[in-house]
């Protein structure tokens, strides 16, 4: 038994958020038998911003439970996004959106986009930002969010959350290197 004032190394809670798919397996299973709401979204999150913090709690408020999926890094250098990036590797990048309270799963996909990602985790709501369209259909689109389809079909929603204007990872980097 616990004693009450037993508490977790908050290091350890915080790794015990980033998962592999056959990790995951346990907590969605878990999350659907409780009724819970799944969101998903995903990205880069290369250095986290107050944007990002922004559009991560606004999308967690979509439901009960959210995962967020991060690029690998070479999924990120296969994305064109400049030599110079990730400008943080895969592991701190999941380690910091672990560390965020209303995170409750970070997963790391080596694939182009998390479609088949998507496909095994079957969230009720997709999440991503107004540069994309929820209503788009067509996948050749840059506007297409990737596994809208998916969702759809298994009866979930998909949505889009407006960026806070003015912050990027791109501006940081530029302001660090003083352009």
């Amino acid at each position: 038994m616990i004693p009450f004032n037993h508490k977790l190394p908050a290091l350890e809670v915080v790794e015990s958020k980033i998962y592999t798919r056959e990790t995951l397996l346990k907590p969605m299973i878990m999350w659907r038998f409780f009724g819970k709401k799944l969101v998903f979204t995903n990205g880069c999150f290369d250095i986290i911003h107050r944007g990002h913090i922004d559009y991560l709690a606004k999308a967690s408020d979509l439901g009960d439970a959210m995962v967020v999926a991060i690029n690998s890094d070479a999924s990120v250098k296969r994305q064109g996004k400049g030599v110079s990036r990730p400008l943080q590797d895969e592991k701190t990048r999941a380690m910091i959106l672990a560390s965020l309270h209303f995170v409750s799963a970070v997963i790391i996909f080596d694939e182009d986009t998390p479609k088949d990602l998507i496909e095994f985790i079957k969230p009720d709501v997709l999440v991503k930002g107004a540069d994309y369209n929820a209503d788009e259909k067509d996948p050749s689109s840059k506007k297409y969010i990737v596994g809208s389809d998916l969702v759809r079909s298994n009866g979930g929603e998909v949505k889009t959350l407006e960026y806070l204007s003015g912050f990027s990872t791109t501006s940081i980097e530029q302001k660090i290197k003083g352009s």
